[in-house]
Order: structure tokens, then sequence, then C-alpha cells
């Protein structure tokens, strides 16, 4: 089966504003795809600092890429979610470019299945 992919994109370093709303799929087989429009520190790529967590802020398991060529994230579940859960993307202040500059603000995305 094909996966899906939830493009998320900001045309500035602070997404915060832009992507804050609550979402709902139909189907749980999906990668989390951002856009950054500089190229981030890859260091500052990791579960700690984005990450899927379920309503009580567990995180999930999941497998995290940059692509550094077109400034991209793909954070995809490596275990199945739930259709009786809400779950939650989050990226934290502590993602930065490569020049140091951090997210003014952290990006909390609410989504769940049915």
């Amino acid at each position: 089966m094909a996966k899906k992919f939830l493009n998320i994109q900001s045309t500035t370093p602070n997404a915060s504003g832009i992507v804050k709303q609550d979402l709902k799929f139909k189907t749980g087989d999906f990668v989390w795809r951002i856009k950054f429009n500089i190229p981030l520190d890859p260091s500052t790529v990791n579960p700690n600092t984005m990450y899927v967590a379920n309503s009580n802020n567990v995180p999930l398991k999941t497998s995290i890429r940059y692509d550094s060529v077109n400034n991209q994230i793909e954070i995809e579940p490596t275990e199945p979610y739930s259709t009786t859960e809400s779950y939650y993307l989050n990226i934290t202040t502590n993602v930065a470019s490569r020049n140091g500059q951090k997210l003014k603000d952290p990006v909390q995305v609410q989504f769940q299945f049915y």
C-alpha cells in the first residue's frame, strides 16, 4: 500500500500560527512532511525536538528523516495509530537553522483517525 503524505509548509522560519489546527484522517498510513524555507542544522532534527505524542503526552515510536536538498523533514510512525486516541505533532523551539536561528514558537498540531 502506498504511503500518504501530509505536507505542512511555511514561508517563514516561524511556522506557528499557520498550522495550529485540529485534523481528522480516514487512514493511519501516512507520513508527516514538514518543509522549511531555510536549511536546518541536522543535529537539531531528532526525536527530542520533533515527535508525535498521544493525548497523555507519551511519544510514539517514529522514524525521522531530514532531506537537506529540499529542506524537509519526514516523520513516519513505526507503530500503528489508534482510532480511539487523539495525537499531537510537536515541533519544539530547539529546531534550528544552520546559522543557529531557532524557531520562535513551538508548533503543535492535533490530529486523530476515525
